[in-house]
């Protein structure tokens, strides 16, 4: 009988992952820990193995190599960035890595116009002053919407649900991609430029890009130097896409005018737990103590709908490999 393994499974991933299991009449074990050297000897006996972490497998490959003895030969990523895996590593080993590529582009569309709305409707701000009994409102007017100009870095599925929510609600939108789809400015929903251009005239800038190396601090302080002393930044894509202590830097110097991010460098170190003082990133707790600053902790794909997906998707691609069938979602290396 086929089995499958998921590691660092959540409570609210099993109810999907024990409907998958019934209507597909696998064995799915679920592990509450993530896959590494340490714990990888539990998928021995299995067939294909599911994941889902921030943090890398290994540092030197030999996770591939353990998989391979055990007759595993896939992968399963139950999410879109597959940062965490070595490719050299996996295809030395043939190991087939699938991902999650679009489990719910609304669901992260849906909390940027959330971050959008409490910026430039200064939230933050206002919620301090009433933390403090202060109910005056001078010097924080807003602007609607329909008068500012989103830019967005990375115009793939989410990018393009973005465009689209904030056209649709009046604003002007500009995007930046190696690859463009004509069609979105054929219907006039947004107009594609450069970078440069999107930072010198967004009054937002909202990041939705890869983590590659090419990604790596895209967004840091020549970025920040050409942005409006007015303009806000949403990082929901990945944390080393936005240089951390230049955006620190860019908000003390009010060189912008806030920012909003679900994703921080380092935040593997906090994801999904708690603390009683201090977290274990300095530059965290220094964002923490901004008052021009939304964080979230990675909520942008927690959403009944999208975790659903992910996990289900990310089963079925498992399984299309284990029986020796190709999956639409397989990376190619």
């Amino acid at each position: 009988m086929t089995k499958i393994i998921a590691y660092h499974v959540r409570k609210d991933e099993q109810p999907f992952i024990n409907e998958w299991s019934k209507e597909n009449q696998i064995e799915v074990k679920s592990l509450p820990f993530e896959l590494h050297t340490e714990t990888v000897k539990y998928a021995e006996g299995y067939d294909g193995i599911i994941f889902k972490q921030r943090s890398r497998l290994d540092d030197n490959g030999s996770i591939y190599r353990t998989l391979k003895d055990f007759g595993i030969h896939q992968l399963s990523c139950r999410s879109a960035g597959v940062d965490t895996i070595d490719f050299a590593s996996a295809k030395a080993n043939d190991i087939k890595i699938t991902n999650v590529p679009s489990y719910s582009p609304h669901a992260v569309a849906e909390l940027v116009l959330m971050q959008a709305m409490q910026l430039i409707r200064h939230y933050p701000e206002f919620k301090e002053r009433v933390d403090n009994n202060d109910y005056v409102v001078d010097g924080l007017r807003s602007r609607e919407l329909s008068e500012y100009t989103i830019g967005i870095i990375g115009v793939g599925r989410i990018g393009s649900t973005v465009a689209k929510i904030f056209h649709a609600l009046g604003a002007k939108v500009l995007g930046n991609d190696l690859i463009e789809k004509p069609e979105l400015e054929q219907a006039k929903i947004l107009k594609y430029v450069t970078k440069n251009d999107i930072y010198e005239k967004a009054d937002i800038v909202t990041s939705h890009v890869y983590l590659s190396p090419k990604n790596v601090h895209l967004i840091d302080k020549r970025a920040f130097l050409k942005m409006k002393p007015t303009a806000f930044l949403i990082n929901d894509s990945r944390g080393p896409v936005v240089n951390t202590q230049d955006l620190i830097s860019a908000l003390k110097r009010h060189q912008i005018a806030g920012a909003a991010l679900d994703v921080v460098e380092g935040e593997t170190k906090i994801f999904n737990l708690k603390f009683s003082g201090q977290t274990p990133i300095a530059h965290y707790n220094e964002l923490k103590k901004l008052p021009n600053v939304i964080l979230t902790p990675h909520i942008g794909f927690y959403t009944d709908i999208a975790v659903a997906r992910m996990v289900k998707q990310a089963l079925d691609d498992a399984l299309l490999i284990i029986k020796g069938k190709q999956s639409p979602h397989e990376i190619n290396f």
